[in-house]
């Protein structure tokens, strides 16, 4: 990173709400690296190794992809294995929590439990504290 800026890699198929998270980023001093498809975030995350996000935003459910194509794609990667991943989704059986922490998520959001704002907060919070 050139800054002291956090930045955030989002990863979401509904333009709209991609859009809304971008915007909300933005407003709390935040770079967004936006991208609605998987296969674009992970080619973005291995062909930029030296300028990786503070963290990234995962939706689950992806046109493309899947979160846990999405994790098994960058996780055997050893920079990459070292940005967190928090997946923000609209369905969380505990069977999918389980196999997406166990594959290096640090977090599992479900959508309609927070606003963005609160989202934001979190994430920003656990990068201050180390927690995440």
């Amino acid at each position: 990173m050139t800054d002291n800026k956090l930045k955030v890699l989002v990863v979401e198929d509904e333009q709209l709400l991609l859009e809304a998270i971008v915007k909300k980023l933005e407003l709390s001093g935040i770079v967004a690296l936006p991208f609605s498809s998987g296969k674009q975030a992970v080619r973005y995350l291995h062909e930029h190794p030296l300028d990786l996000p503070n963290v990234i935003w995962l939706d689950y459910y992806l046109k493309d992809m899947d979160g846990l194509e999405f994790m098994g794609a960058i996780k055997g990667d050893e920079q990459l294995n070292k940005v967190p991943v928090v997946v923000v989704s609209n369905s969380a059986s505990s069977e999918r929590v389980s196999r997406m922490l166990a594959l290096g998520a640090k977090q599992y959001l479900l959508k309609a439990e927070y606003r963005l704002d609160e989202i934001i907060d979190i994430i920003k919070g656990q990068l201050a504290s180390g927690t995440l």
